[in-house]
């Protein structure tokens, strides 16, 4: 057939209306010769949405049901075709791997899921599980698939395999397949169950391993006894309660793992493990839930019920099984979790209750500040030493870098690494709020005050010293030297960065985007810390006992496992900051950084570059970018933060319009509570 010809009836084709073209795929079940995969993937391609604006899935597919359900002789034509197919595939995959992770790990899943990208895998037409993407051959077709209702699924399946059905020769190879099954996923948790990594996180998991052990052998006698059913039907039916009730001993133990790794720390391979390991039990659930009822002579829709539940959500998977941020949403609760507990407790220390709070955090925001200004100072001159990118990079990274840690380690505080770690805080209050419930909304509008009154102090506190102090060091500088510190054209330099209509807030945004992830960095580590017990393992190192002594070294290691996250992301944070800019330049990009307090010191650099003859208007029209610099590093930092700390937490709160009335009546009402701390005690119950 000439490709014309072909051309020519594919266009004739899609001017027929959709209900025609549906009708046809569904009569080429007809002729005995057809491929029945191809028949399928026929059927599908017609009801899947033709683009994004098509949004008559659901009316195409109740077509297709009614056009069954209308035609008795079609649909025996179609059952027996579809039974027999599904029947004559091997289906044992399909029940244990789909929608399921796969024992490779995580890395080598993540690679394979790449080289997936690159070039396809060849599916094997002889597994079902691989015939469902030979149906479903685009990435997207979940979306529509999810748009179906659960009712047409069941109609489906009830057209699919009445209870007569239930009798014939396929359903018996099913089911044996599904007795496969069951005994690969109780073997497969009980193997789970020895790894050593979940031994390692559970210290009494030596009391819980007898139901691991347990489970493979309670599973075989569970199908020995179906299967003794299925050749007598006079034998007593196992009703699978025992075996229930193992694996729900096992899902206990998993879960008290899961607590205990919120406050002791977890790791990617202990993340994987938990997850594979609860897939399998709610898999071996589904599949046990199946198979009785349909042992059950009263029970038979009962069985077509469970099987829609569970084939819906295994199509659903398997076509999913390529998806790169499915595969990673699947891992990264548990990891994401504890890295964002760590930050909101960070962030509480963030946030002002009392007015000594307040007084400690001007305090800490304007030591800061002193030591901003000098850094700030320290990268203009090593920015003048016109040295190769690579080594300017390496320059700035250390200083940011180490000042960073310098702020930190001194109890200090810089204004803009609260929004990520105070977002922290208030996602975990935001789950517990109903907007029903008035006085919850008041408990959160307390510590959105706080959150403000505590940034705006920060704020404050660093750039009303950060700016007067580069003026100072200025001009210290510039007296001890007998010449300005710094020259005119890097003043006017200085002054162009504040420019609110040039790069400054891109560049702002990008500072922000850093700000949020040194907190994810924070978390991370600290959460490593205590996860291998680095404090114990420092202390155990020869040298540092025979240096320090064995209390000393305790000591030692028990306060770098405190602050290994705050080191970590502080100077990670200035290795970000310091590097931008320079590579940009290397890759020919307009890639910088602009961050509030250091653009305050920079505008008091400036004065003294300009010898202080700067007129009104252009010192505050540099105000104002420093002022929109901020609120852009703040804004940016924030709401990533909140929307990772939220997912995280699976936490959807629908209540932002009460909740921003109630801030607005607090703040018509108090204006005062916004900017300064109360007179008395905290705001009540700040979580």
């Amino acid at each position: 057939m000439s490709v014309f010809t072909r051309l020519s009836r594919w266009l004739s084709g899609r001017s027929q209306p959709a209900e025609e073209r549906l009708k046809a795929a569904l009569e080429a079940f007809r002729d005995p010769a057809a491929d029945p995969l191809e028949l399928a993937r026929r059927l599908v391609a017609e009801i899947r949405p033709k683009n994004r604006r098509d949004t008559g899935v659901v009316e195409r597919y109740e077509f297709f049901l009614a056009c069954l359900e209308a035609d008795a002789d079609l649909l025996a034509i179609f059952r027996s075709r579809v039974m027999h197919f599904i029947a004559t595939r091997r289906l044992v995959t399909f029940f244990t791997d789909s929608g399921i992770l796969p024992g490779t790990g995580f890395f080598s899943e993540w690679w394979r899921i790449l080289g997936d990208r690159l070039l396809p895998e060849v599916p094997d037409e002889r597994r079902l599980k691989d015939c469902m993407h030979v149906v479903y051959d685009r990435s997207d077709d979940w979306r529509w698939q999810e748009q179906i209702p659960l009712e047409h699924s069941q109609r489906f399946w009830a057209l699919l395999a009445p209870d007569e059905e239930l009798h014939s020769l396929d359903w018996r190879g099913i089911q044996e397949q599904i007795h496969d099954a069951v005994l690969l996923l109780a073997h497969r948790v009980s193997g789970l169950g020895v790894e050593g990594e979940l031994m390692r996180a559970s210290p009494s998991f030596d009391d819980d391993l007898p139901c691991f052990v347990a489970l493979s052998a309670e599973a075989l006698d569970f199908v020995n006894a179906l299967r003794a059913a299925l050749d007598d039907p006079s034998s007593p039916i196992d009703d699978g309660s025992q075996l229930l009730v193992i694996a729900d001993q096992c899902q206990s133990t998993l879960q008290r793992i899961r607590k205990r790794a919120l406050t002791v720390g977890t790791s990617l391979h202990l993340s994987y493990l938990l997850t594979r390991s609860e897939q399998c039990l709610e898999r071996l659930r589904e599949l046990v839930a199946i198979l009785t009822a349909a042992q059950a002579s009263t029970a038979r829709g009962k069985a077509i019920g469970a099987w829609v539940e569970f084939a819906r959500a295994a199509y659903l998977a398997e076509n999913r099984r390529n998806s790169l941020s499915h595969y990673m949403a699947q891992l990264s609760t548990l990891l994401a979790v504890r890295v964002t507990e760590n930050a909101a407790r960070s962030g509480e220390h963030y946030i002002c209750e009392t007015r000594s709070d307040y007084g400690q955090m001007w305090r800490s925001a304007a030591g800061a500040g002193v030591l901003i200004g000098c850094m700030a100072l320290l990268k203009i001159f090593a920015s003048g030493l016109h040295a190769p990118l690579i080594v300017e990079a390496f320059l700035f990274s250390l200083i940011y870098g180490l000042g960073f840690v310098a702020i930190y380690l001194l109890g200090m505080t810089v204004a803009t690494k609260q929004p990520a770690m105070t977002a922290q805080t208030l996602a975990g209050l935001l789950g517990d709020v109903r907007a029903t419930r008035q006085a919850e909304l008041e408990r959160l509008v307390d510590v959105v005050a706080a959150v403000c009154r505590s940034q705006l102090a920060a704020i404050a506190g660093n750039v009303m010293v950060a700016l007067p102090v580069a003026i100072l060091l200025g001009l210290g500088l510039s007296q001890w030297l007998g010449q300005p510190v710094i020259a005119l054209e890097k003043g006017a330099h200085l002054l162009a960065d504040l420019d609110p209509l040039s790069w400054a807030l891109p560049h702002a945004a990008i500072a922000g985007f850093f700000l949020f992830l040194s907190g994810l960095i924070t978390g991370y580590f600290d959460n490593q810390a205590a996860y291998s017990d680095v404090g114990a393992r420092i202390a155990r190192l020869r040298w540092l006992r025979g240096m320090l002594g064995g209390a000393r070294a305790a000591r030692a290691g028990a306060y770098i496992q405190d602050h290994l996250g705050g080191i970590m992301g502080n100077f990670l944070f200035g290795c970000m900051l310091g590097s931008t800019g320079d590579i940009g330049k290397m890759i020919g990009l307009p890639l910088d950084i602009r961050h509030i307090a250091f653009a305050s010191a920079n505008l008091g650099y400036a004065f003294i570059g300009f010898q202080f003859e700067l007129p009104l208007k252009v010192i505050l029209w540099a105000a104002l970018g420093i002022a929109l610099i901020g609120l852009t590093n703040l804004a940016v930092s924030f709401a990533l933060a909140l929307r990772t700390a939220l997912r995280a937490r699976g936490i959807r709160f629908a209540h932002w319009g009460a909740l921003l009335r109630a801030i607005w009546r607090r703040f018509r009402r108090e204006p005062r509570s916004f900017l300064l701390p109360p007179r008395a005690v905290a705001i009540n119950g700040q979580g």
